[in-house]
């Protein structure tokens, strides 16, 4: 088995992938893609959200790097930040969600860790939703949990929306 090369934060941080990737402790990780199920709730959350930004008070970013510690950078699939927006190029602070979408592919393993990261990070709520099964978890520092009230909501109610405009 080949030994991974290490790649220095800077070289990450000035190189453009298509799609992105993600950088942990060194190693160059592709994320796996979503197929039309996943782009699809990808696209009805950001639509949602962002038509509700103001009301929200947050801005939300798609595929959006985030840096949740000095050597590991992460992409949820969908993050929103309370308003006003203070980073730059990157998100270095945490966000108020994150949303990860399942792909066939993704493991319980590798999903954990990224929960991890992000709790660890400082991130209060996170939503992960199976497009397979049609179900949505909220997690936050007290565990995860399935949706069973038909509405993802943040751990303040501050974000609100009906799983039918997830699903739809």
């Amino acid at each position: 088995m080949r030994a991974a090369t290490l790649v220095p934060v800077e070289e990450y941080l000035s190189t453009s992938y298509d799609p992105d990737c993600e950088y942990l402790d060194g190693r160059i990780v592709e994320r796996n893609l979503g197929e039309i199920p996943h782009s699809r709730i990808q696209r009805n959350l950001i639509i949602y959200l962002g038509t509700r930004s103001k009301e929200f008070e947050i801005e939300v970013f798609p595929e959006q790097r985030m840096q949740v510690s000095r050597t590991r950078f992460r992409v949820p699939d969908v993050t929103a930040v309370r308003l006003p927006t203070r980073d730059r190029a990157i998100i270095t602070s945490p966000p108020h969600l994150c949303i990860e979408i399942l792909s066939k592919e993704d493991t319980m393993e590798d999903m954990q860790e990224r929960i991890d990261d992000y709790l660890r990070f400082g991130v209060e709520n996170i939503w992960i939703i199976s497009p397979r099964r049609q179900k949505a978890y909220l997690t936050t520092t007290t565990g995860t949990r399935e949706v069973t009230s038909g509405k993802l909501e943040t751990k303040d109610s501050a974000i609100s929306i009906p799983l039918s405009a997830v699903f739809e």
